[in-house]
Parts: C-alpha cells; structure tokens; sequence
C-alpha cells in the first residue's frame, strides 16, 4: 500500500517555497508572528480553493475533522481557527500572495511558450480585458461602484498561448477599463487584442512608440481620412483593408501616425467589423483571426468565477479581498503548472474536481490525475531483515 504523502502535500511540492518566504521577508509578513505564519495561512486559503469551501467556518470545521494530518499537509500549527485565518487575512499584506502569484506565472508561461495558437504567427499574443465582480454594498463600502452599489473590478492581461494572466489589476467599479493601460508595461513586437472600451488613441500611440501591436474595433463615430487601399479578397469575410490617418479634433494630435482599417464580415453571425491596427505586415485575415481569440479572456473571466472562490469572500477589507483573489489566481497557475510538467492530458476543471475529492488521500499525484498503473506499494527498506526468512534459514 502507497504510504507516501497526501495528494495536498505532493500538489504544493511545486511551489516554490524559496521564492514565498522572499516574498514575505519583502514587505515583513511575519512581524511580531508567533505561530500561524504566513505560509500557513496560504496553505489554509488555498485548501479553500481546492475544496470549494464557503467560508471561513467551513474551514475551520473542514481542517479540524483533519486535525492530525494538518502537520503533513505543511501547516506548523496545531489548529487553524477561523479568527485567526480572519485576522491573518485583513492584517497582512497583500502583496505578498501578489508578487508570489507573479512569481508562479514566471514559472508558468515558458511551460506553455509553444502552444499552438492555430496562426503562423511567431509573437506573443495578449487579450486584454476587465471583469465586474458585484460586491454587497453595506460589507465593502470601500468599493463604490458607481454610487448606490459595491463591485471590485478584476483587469486581466492574458497570454493566449496558455491563458495564464500575465497581469492583473484589482481595482474599485470605478476605474474605467481603459485607465489600465497607463500601468501597464508594453512588451515591444507583441500583440495587444482590445474591446472598444480600450479606444484612446493617446494611450494606444504610447504602445505603438514602445514598439508593440495593438488590434482594437473602432468605434462608429472615429473620424478618419483613407489615403489608400490594398486588393483584397472577399470570400473569406475581409471587405476592405485600408490605411488611413485620424482626422477627430483631438485623435489626430494625439495619433499623429497611418493606422491600418481592416473591414471584417462574420458570415455565422451576420455581424461587421471595423478594426484599427498600426501592424501593416500581417494579412488582414490573421488581424480578424486574431480578433477573434479576444474571446479566450471572457471565457478565462467566466472559468474563475465558476470554479475559484472569488464571487463569495471570508473578509470585508480590502486586504482580505485582494489576498483572496490573488491567492485563487496562484492556484489556478500552480495547477497549470502541474498539469504541464506531469504531462497530464485532463483539463484545468478535470483536474481541479479530482483534487477537491482526493486531498486526503496517500496516492501518488501522477496516478491519480492520469490513471496510469503506477506502483501503489510503498518500497521495503533494503537493509530490514525479513523475520520469516531468518527463521527459514535456521
């Protein structure tokens, strides 16, 4: 019989432990601690994740049911109350799961670098975008949103190849979309694919003079002049592919620079679509194509919120928002990450059903999440004498 270490065990041996406890020495994580550090509480939290627990109760009564396996799980207390995980939660800071998850997707996107993204396109592809979540207004009247109800807002950077975020900012219902982009750092030769929310042709001239592409619709009242048209083939849904310059009051000072329209008919959908782009290399059925993937960061958006706890929160402040979010993202990354160094064919939400049942179990990670008949018993120690054997010989 196996006997090695449970399945939540194994799971977070792919942490970088090293990396979490420099991230918690940077903004002083453990002061003035006695027992439950840091670690423990991420242990805690991201049990939470991985069970679907609803609060801090369900917790708290979960890991105490477990109380004498929670030093093999990794956590150096001997109970985890939930005013403690609560006051852990609201006091420390949150940018210690932040630079950790930050940490993790470092580890990440190299693992999916040669995805296949169905384009010949060599760059690194980017889907930019921000999802609402609501927000009871009398528990987080720290996050109005406009003014008569609360809402945090999650704006998300998503490599394609992979959909690992690559950037998150977790902000109040006020911040409009496009404010994002004043904090975001351009990638130079990569493409930026951007609802019409993103439209500010400012913010948009700033990627284009740090050397990235960008491919947004236009709006129905951008002003421009056509200086002149390439030959384009109509079968496959591009009407028209045009350089233009901007000719608005304030867009052409602020975009001083051609940009390229590309017209786009969606056949199955019977819809139109303008896009603005300052690539003129790439064919204008590749820019539609690429278009068209913008669609992975809402599904992205629609998977976390039905498979992590990020809709319902164990802590009004924003800290304990913020420290939850980012805790739900790393383990998100972190299955990701296990899925591709164990070469595991199952989907993120196969995976992470199978561990919300099994993280009790002593059985080997590779066997569970792949079914393979790996060996199951626990190897003898060589230098044990077999009793039966000495017996035999006598």
């Amino acid at each position: 019989m196996y006997s090695g270490p449970l399945v939540f065990s194994q799971v977070m041996d792919h942490l970088p432990l090293h990396t979490f406890r420099r991230c918690v020495a940077r903004y002083q994580g453990e002061r003035y601690v006695k027992q439950f550090r840091c670690l423990d509480q991420y242990l805690a939290m991201a049990f939470a994740q991985l069970t679907y627990r609803e609060s801090l109760r369900d917790i708290e009564a979960c890991l105490r049911a477990q109380q004498s396996k929670l030093y093999h799980m990794g956590l150096r207390c001997t109970r985890v109350a939930r005013n403690t995980l609560s006051k852990a939660n609201e006091r420390r800071d949150w940018r210690i799961y932040a630079d950790f998850a930050h940490a993790l997707i470092r580890i990440a996107r190299p693992l999916y670098a040669d995805e296949d993204l169905g384009l010949s396109l060599d760059n690194t592809v980017y889907a930019l975008d921000a999802t609402t979540i609501d927000l009871c207004l009398s528990l987080f009247p720290w996050a109005l949103f406009p003014a008569t109800k609360s809402a945090a807002k999650l704006h998300t950077l998503l490599d394609l190849r992979g959909n690992i975020p690559t950037f998150v900012h977790i902000s109040d219902g006020k911040l409009h979309d496009v404010n994002v982009l004043d904090i975001l750092l351009p990638e130079p030769g990569a493409f930026y694919i951007m609802d019409r929310g993103y439209v500010d042709f400012r913010r948009l001239f700033t990627l284009h003079t740090a050397g990235a592409f960008f491919v947004i619709r236009a709006k129905s009242n951008t002003k421009y002049r056509r200086r002149y048209s390439q030959p384009v083939d109509k079968s496959g849904g591009v009407r028209c592919d045009q350089t233009i310059v901007l000719t608005g009051v304030d867009s052409a000072s602020t975009y001083p620079q051609p940009l390229r329209r590309v017209k786009y008919h969606d056949t199955p959908s019977g819809k139109t679509f303008n896009f603005l782009t300052n690539n003129f290399a790439i064919p204008a059925q590749t820019l539609a194509d690429l278009y068209r993937y913008r669609w992975q960061v809402e599904l992205f958006f629609k998977w976390i919120k039905q498979h992590l706890r990020i809709k319902s929160f164990f802590g009004t402040s924003e800290n304990a928002l913020k420290s939850q979010i980012w805790i739900a993202l790393s383990v998100y990354v972190l299955v990701a990450i296990i899925k591709k160094r164990l070469e595991i064919r199952a989907d993120l939400y196969t995976i992470l059903q199978i561990l919300s049942l099994t993280l009790f179990e002593r059985t080997p990670l590779i066997q569970l999440l792949t079914n393979d008949p790996h060996i199951t018993e626990a190897p003898g120690i060589p230098n044990q004498l077999n009793l039966f054997d000495n017996l035999t010989g006598q």
